[in-house]
C-alpha cells in the first residue's frame, strides 16, 4: 500500500482537530465522570465505530453527496438536534431514566447512543470531505487505499485523544459518587453540556 503523502501534516492536522473543543468532548467528559471508566470506554467506542462508518463512506464518495445534496443534508442535521435535544431531558431526569454501563447491555446502549451522535451529525463527516481530500495524491497510487489509510490514522488519533479525555475525566467518578446532590449536579450539568452541544449543531451546520 503506498504510503500518504504529506502524513506527518495530515496528523497534525488530524490531533488538531481532535484536541479543539466539540460535541464529542462536551459528551464525554460528563458522562466519564458521572458513571465512571467502563461508560467513558464504552462512549469511546461508540464514536470511534461513528467516525469509522463517515469514514467509509467518505471512501465511497458518498460524503461529499450528503454535503451537497440540502435535503439529505437537512434531514441528518434535524435528526442530529433532536437526538441530542432528548438525550439532554433524559439526563436532567432521576438515575433510573439513565443508562448506565454495569452490564454488558449497558455498554451496548451507551456505544450505541455515542454512535448515533455522530453518525447524526452532518459536520462530523466535513473532515473527510473538506480536508483528507488535500492529502490525496493522485499519482501516488490507489486514491481508494490512500483513502482508508488516512482514515485508519484519524480514527485511531480521534480514538486516542477520546481514550485519554474518558480516563481523565472518569476519575472524577468517585468524588460525584459521594453524595446525591453531586449526582444531581453532574447529571444536570451533562443535560446543560448535551443541550448546548444540540444548540451548536444547530447553528453551526446552518446553510
Amino acid at each position: 500500500m503506498p504510503a500518504p503523502v504529506g502524513l506527518g501534516e495530515f496528523v497534525v492536522a488530524s490531533l488538531i482537530v481532535e484536541i479543539t473543543p466539540g460535541p464529542n468532548m462536551a459528551y464525554l467528559v460528563p458522562l466519564s465522570a458521572a458513571q465512571g471508566r467502563r461508560a467513558g470506554l464504552a462512549a469511546v467506542a461508540g464514536v470511534a465505530a461513528g467516525l469509522a462508518v463517515y469514514g467509509a463512506i467518505a471512501a465511497m464518495g458518498l460524503a461529499a453527496l450528503i454535503a451537497t445534496v440540502p435535503a439529505i443534508y437537512a434531514l441528518l442535521r434535524w435528526f442530529g438536534v433532536l437526538y441530542l435535544l432528548w438525550l439532554a431531558w433524559e439526563a436532567w431526569q432521576d438515575p433510573p431514566e439513565q443508562p448506565t454501563s454495569n452490564t454488558a447491555s449497558g455498554d451496548a446502549a451507551l456505544a450505541w447512543r455515542s454512535f448515533l451522535v455522530n453518525v447524526l451529525n452532518p459536520k462530523a463527516g466535513m473532515f473527510f470531505v473538506a480536508i483528507l481530500p488535500d492529502f490525496i495524491a493522485p499519482d501516488a497510487g490507489s486514491i481508494v487505499q490512500q483513502n482508508f489509510a488516512l482514515i485508519a490514522i484519524y480514527v485511531t488519533i480521534a480514538t486516542a485523544v477520546h481514550l485519554a479525555i474518558a480516563i481523565g475525566a472518569s476519575a472524577l467518578q468517585p468524588w460525584f459518587a459521594a453524595g446525591e446532590r453531586r449526582q444531581a449536579l453532574l447529571r444536570r450539568t451533562m443535560a446543560i453540556a448535551l443541550a448546548g452541544v444540540a444548540i451548536w449543531l444547530f447553528f453551526n451546520t446552518r446553510r
